[in-house]
């Protein structure tokens, strides 16, 4: 006679129900922060320095009164120049009397708006290039190859600061600053390109391409359906990397004399060749903007680095 299966006779259990929306994104990041402490060490920089460019001053509301700055940007009180630091000037005063920590917070909103935006760029720059010249291969990839090459052969520095002396040499503030995120942009995305470009044609190996191939799918639909989804967490994380990469080439050409003109507090320009002179005197003055930019590019280095393995399955079991 037939009998019945109950399938709780037999001990199993039932399935568990993956959480979704906010508790789904809460158990990520704990699993992320368990998994990649340093990772995590980095996210919580950046996500610092961001809020403190965000909420520097009011200019959210259209307000430009000093929210977590103790003193705008350009304050200068007089009698207190190069002071060392004291309660009421937790990083002391520079030469002109401005509060140096307030000029450290305002420095954050000018190197997230560089960093970011050039990577935007850069980021838009290698998937488009890249993902062509790996998926087309033929003239197409010779040809952008080859323009990659002769880029590649002039040091990154030197090219930054011709393009700036030729495009922004008598331009204003924002001028500069277009200007710089432009250029750097262009520049990381040239030399991100052939990143994207190996992730591009490891990916039209695949027999789902094929497949897509044979089924009469143009060469336009295969890229953006299936060439362009696999080679973004590969874009994400150069983006991550590079952000930092940005803001320390700003901090560079800044403190050569070439990037955004005093008074406004980019790192680079506090730590100019201006500056110099009085640093023999009260070096103190050196280590603020310095620390700034080291925990700056650590923490986007260490942040991108913990993403390339999550999202890289090769990777997943590293450390």
């Amino acid at each position: 006679m037939a009998t019945t299966l109950d399938i709780s006779q037999l001990g199993m259990e039932t399935l568990r129900e993956k959480p979704t929306g906010p508790s789904a994104w809460w158990n990520g990041i704990k699993s992320f922060c368990r998994r990649k402490p340093l990772g995590a060490v980095g996210g919580f920089i950046v996500l610092s320095m961001l809020f403190i460019a965000v909420f520097v001053d009011g200019a959210i509301v259209g307000s430009s009164e000093p929210w977590l700055a103790p003193q705008h940007y350009d304050e200068q009180v007089f009698g207190e120049e190069n002071q060392s630091p004291s309660m009421d000037h937790w990083m002391g005063t520079d030469r002109a009397g401005r509060d140096i920590f307030s000029r450290i917070l305002y420095g954050a909103r000018i190197s997230a708006i560089i960093g970011f935006a050039s990577v935007l760029i850069a980021s838009s720059i290698s998937l488009v290039i890249g993902a062509a010249s790996g998926y087309f291969g033929g003239w197409t990839d010779t040809i952008s190859q080859r323009i990659v090459d002769v880029f590649l052969a002039i040091p990154a520095l030197v090219l930054l600061i011709f393009s700036i002396t030729v495009f922004a040499a008598r331009a204003d503030a924002y001028e500069v600053m277009f200007w710089i995120i432009l250029i750097v942009g262009f520049l990381l995305g040239v030399g991100t390109i052939r990143v994207v470009r190996g992730a591009a044609i490891s990916t039209a190996a695949n027999q789902y391409v094929d497949a897509a191939r044979a089924l009469g799918a143009v060469n336009s639909r295969i890229v953006v359906r299936h060439i362009v989804p696999n080679v973004i967490p590969t874009v994400i994380v150069l983006a991550s990397i590079g952000v930092g990469t940005a803001i320390l080439a700003e901090a560079t050409i800044s403190f050569l004399g070439y990037g955004i003109p005093p008074p406004y507090p980019s790192w680079g320009v506090m730590l100019s060749r201006d500056a110099s002179v009085t640093f023999r005197q009260y070096p103190v003055q050196a280590i603020w903007p310095g620390i700034a930019i080291a925990l700056t590019v650590y923490g986007f280095n260490m942040f991108g680095d913990a993403l390339r393995d999550v999202l890289d399955p090769r990777l997943r079991g590293g450390r």
